[in-house]
Order: structure tokens, then C-alpha cells, then sequence
């Protein structure tokens, strides 16, 4: 399985320029034999839109600008973020998974950041599941950018056996340390390795870069293997196309030697979780 890595910047609000900058990486990505491509958090609009996120929304009426995009997906299946109108007037910082020239699914992000320079709950609607999917790779988990940061995520696609879970997001360059990284970036990837190291999945991170309104961003995007191994780092700051060889089975061996999924009590964290729910409905 070979994976593209797709760490780009975008045009802010340009979704024409967007495409057929999406198209020329995806035709080169499958001229290079890429199984899959990865893009970042709202790639196909840029993020830091504000109120031109209504201009850009795709919905019902506009949905046929996603058209190459599917088509594309015939040969190489595709993650890619934008805005979705799903009902009038509400908007989700959506990602969606291409295949076949078909959405195969569509993640709406949960946790929206409203502090600092983050404003998303302003202009989006959350979103309202956590769904995995089959794919011909595996089973599937799609995040944006903060989702990833809330480990409950990540959990509950580890009680529906996913094989990858894939984030992507568009991370501001911040925390700039002595040793050329940056402290946001480690987040990011000490979150990845305990995912897949202790989920025993593949997780594959595809951050944003380039410039929104003077806001730099950090890219470093990376993938990890079921055991925890970073199999790949990308520089940061910089727009760089990648490719990773990946091993699906490696996950069925990473759980038979450790057992974590195995010893996993579901009806006992169901249960629990039941009974804080409505503890907390009940003081409410």
C-alpha cells in the first residue's frame, strides 16, 4: 500500500484554484503508483475563511465542483477537507473520503476551537458521529486537526477496530524551539505514537502549510506503524509531496503481540459510560 502525503498550502477561498491544484498532485500521485492520498484540513478552501465561508460551501446546488475530484478517485483514493453546507445554512469543516468516483464517507469535525486566533464555532456546526469505514486497505477512521488532540476520539475508533486512522489538520507554526521543532508539533506526534502504539493502528497525520492572512503553518506531517515506530517525518514549513510504503497486516501482527484490544472489557466501558452520561444528565 503506498500512501501520498499531500502537506500543501491553498488558496484562501479560491475553490477553482484549489481543484486544479489538487488535480495536478493527485495525477502525479497516480503516476507515481500511490494507492491513497492524503490532504490537509480544509485544503480544497484554505482555513482561515471567516466569513467567506458561505461562498465557499459546497452543497446541493454547487455539489458537481467535486466532480474531478471523484473522477480522479477512480484511480487513487482520496482525503481531502472543505466546507459543507449539508442543511441551509449549516456549515461543517468537513473531510471526505474518495473512492471509486464516489464519497465513500464523510467525517464533520467535533471540537471545534474557539480561543486565541481560533474562531470555528463562530462559522461551523459540529459534528455529530464518529463513524469508521471498510476501505479496500482496511478499516478506517477519519479526524480533523483538534478531534485528533481529544484522545476519546481516537479511543472509540479503537473499540471499532480500525486498521488507520487518518488526520488531517492545519496546525498554526508555533512554539518554536531551539532544536529547529516546534512545540505544537510534538504534541502532534507524541499523540500519534500513543495511538498507534497502544491502538495498534496505523496512524497517518497530513498537516497544512504556507500562509493565511500573515498565520504561518507547521505541516509536520508524519505516519506511525501499529507498534509505535515513526516510519515518516516530513520537514516542516515546507510544501512536500511524499510517499510511504505501508503494510496492512502489519496490524494483525502488532495486536497478537500486544493483546490490548484483546483484553479490552466493551460491555464494562459501555456500561460506565452509560451510567456518567446520565449522572451528569441528571445534574444538569
Amino acid at each position: 500500500m503506498r500512501v501520498a502525503l499531500a502537506q500543501i498550502s491553498s488558496y484562501l477561498g479560491d475553490l477553482k484554484r484549489n481543484i486544479e491544484k489538487h488535480r495536478e498532485i493527485i495525477e502525479s500521485a497516480i503516476s507515481k503508483k500511490a494507492d491513497i492520498i492524503v490532504f490537509p484540513e480544509l485544503s480544497l478552501t484554505g482555513y482561515l475563511l471567516q466569513d467567506l465561508v458561505q461562498e465557499v460551501a459546497i452543497n446541493r446546488e454547487n455539489f458537481k465542483i467535486l466532480d474531478e475530484i471523484k473522477s480522479l478517485s477512480k484511480e487513487i483514493s482520496i482525503v481531502a477537507g472543505y466546507v459543507e453546507e449539508k442543511e441551509k445554512g449549516i456549515y461543517y469543516n468537513s473531510a471526505s473520503f474518495f473512492h471509486k468516483g464516489e464519497i465513500l464517507h464523510t467525517h464533520r469535525k467535533l471540537y471545534l476551537p474557539t480561543f486565541g486566533m481560533f474562531d470555528e464555532k463562530k462559522f461551523f456546526t459540529e459534528g455529530k458521529e464518529l463513524k469508521a469505514f471498510e476501505t479496500p486497505f482496511g478499516k478506517t477512521g477519519l479526524l480533523i486537526c483538534r478531534d485528533f488532540m481529544h484522545i476519546s476520539t481516537s479511543y472509540l475508533y479503537y473499540l471499532q477496530n480500525v486498521d488507520f486512522i487518518i488526520a488531517i489538520s492545519a496546525s498554526p507554526a508555533r512554539g518554536a524551539t531551539e532544536a529547529d521543532h516546534f512545540y505544537v508539533s510534538e504534541n502532534w506526534e507524541l499523540m500519534g505514537k500513543f495511538v498507534s502504539r497502544f491502538f495498534s493502528t496505523f496512524t497517518i497525520y497530513v498537516g497544512k502549510v504556507g500562509f493565511e492572512d500573515g498565520l504561518g503553518f507547521v505541516g509536520g506531517s508524519f505516519v506511525y506503524d501499529p507498534t509505535g515506530n515513526l516510519l515518516f517525518l516530513a520537514p516542516y514549513l515546507e510544501e512536500v509531496i511524499e510517499f510511504v510504503e505501508l503494510d496492512p497486516r502489519e496490524v494483525g501482527r502488532a495486536r497478537a503481540k500486544g493483546h490490548f484490544r484483546q483484553e479490552e472489557l466493551d460491555e464494562i466501558i459501555f456500561l460506565e459510560m452509560e451510567r456518567i452520561v446520565k449522572r451528569i444528565e441528571n445534574k444538569s
